[in-house]
């Protein structure tokens, strides 16, 4: 049974940061797409970040150069490093995995088949 369970979310002032992780179970998560979602208030779900089995990132216009996405196979996590936060990335977040080696970019929401019950980041201006 895949379980993700997100982590480290919390409120910050412009310009900080944060630092998500994502603790999976279940699963080979190295052989698993995974990425970073968000949902703001009263918005559709988006992507954030995603990253494949090889090791290729994929990132939001929005948000390049300023978040990190990365995963430790080992344990099974996911994190998102996120620096210079904008009260425009306030939102719930949410980790994503799919069991899929690459092709990760392409993927909506909709194709991710297990997902965490989300965090939120709240940025205050």
């Amino acid at each position: 049974q895949v379980q993700l369970v997100e982590s480290g979310g919390g409120s910050v002032q412009a310009g900080g940061s944060l630092r998500l992780s994502c603790a999976g179970s279940g699963f080979t998560s190295s052989r698993y797409c995974m990425g970073w979602f968000r949902q703001p208030p009263e918005k559709e779900r988006e992507a954030v970040a995603t990253i494949d089995s090889f090791g290729t990132t994929n990132y939001a216009d929005s948000v390049k150069g300023r978040f990190t996405i990365s995963r430790d196979s080992t344990k099974s996590t996911l994190y998102l490093q996120m620096n210079n936060l904008k009260p425009e990335d306030t939102a719930v977040y949410y980790c994503a995995a799919l069991p899929q080696w690459f092709g990760c970019a392409a993927l909506s929401p909709s194709d991710f088949a297990y997902w965490g019950q989300g965090t939120q980041v709240t940025v205050s201006s």
